[in-house]
């Protein structure tokens, strides 16, 4: 967990400069039939031009920026490999650098459209130090699956 997000769960004050660091909101569009997705201009500031991509978690395609994507990567290779050896494969081996073009648009690679079921409507989300794109119905069925009691459990721990 970074440095930022510690100072966010205690509650304490919190630098403008770091929450525009975070990304949030969703953003509904349609990928081309080259592979490619609009990424949202309110995440391409926090996203940079180059970002990198891998599997997710429930489905969905996790962006990073690059310096998250450091960040992440020295902390996952330096669990015990015998209990990370399946995640680090999971997450480092399907994952890819990518550059957006002139119009803002990504080419999301075949395996990971593949992998979360990503063919037209797609949702490109903020969830704080990353970004998530997910196929429009696998998000909206999770978002329905997610009860209030799943919200209220997580919400008791970050809550004062």
């Amino acid at each position: 967990m970074s440095d930022n997000a510690r100072v966010v769960r205690r509650g304490r004050g919190i630098d403008q400069n770091v929450m525009n660091e975070f990304m949030t909101g969703s953003y509904q569009h349609n990928i081309d039939a080259k592979g490619r997705l609009t990424v949202p201009a309110k995440l391409r500031d926090t996203l940079g031009e180059k970002f990198y991509l891998t599997k997710g978690s429930d489905g969905c395609i996790f962006v990073y920026p690059e310096s998250e994507w450091t960040s992440f990567m020295q902390r996952l290779c330096a669990l015990p490999i015998a209990q990370a050896a399946a995640v680090q494969r999971h997450f480092i081996a399907n994952s890819s650098l990518v550059e957006t073009d002139s119009m803002g648009r990504a080419l999301i690679p075949k395996n990971l459209r593949e992998y979360a079921g990503l063919e037209k409507d797609s949702m490109f989300i903020g969830v704080g130090n990353r970004a998530e794109i997910w196929s429009t119905p696998r998000y909206e069925a999770m978002c329905a699956a997610l009860s209030n009691e799943d919200i209220l459990s997580v919400m008791s721990q970050v809550m004062l």
